[in-house]
């Protein structure tokens, strides 16, 4: 496997799974939740990070190396967040507090 980002490898999708990793671990950070989603919602949005995760390093050739690492690090965090209580493993958010 080489290092360079191949031609199918557009830089909308680089960029894209990085800002979106790091946006939503922003967002989950200082956003408190305010209801627990559906079961299938908690499974469909644990599968998006993580898809997201593999396809950052799918694309990493074509991300500058420090904006990888921090995005790779946001989706880490994101799964952390969900490992640190109940109310987070179902709301993906830090905090939750109710309206």
């Amino acid at each position: 496997m080489s290092d360079q980002p191949s031609k199918a490898t557009s830089p909308i999708v680089c960029y894209g799974l990085a800002v979106y990793l790091i946006g939503s671990l922003l967002w989950r950070v200082l956003i408190p939740a305010h209801e627990y989603p559906g079961s299938t919602a908690t499974w469909l949005g644990i599968a998006v990070d993580v898809l997201a995760i593999v396809g950052l390093i799918g694309v990493r050739a074509g991300v500058p190396k420090a904006l990888f690492w921090i995005a790779l690090v946001a989706g880490i965090g994101l799964l952390a967040i969900r490992l640190t209580s109940t109310a987070s493993w179902w709301t993906g958010h830090l905090m939750y507090s109710v309206r």
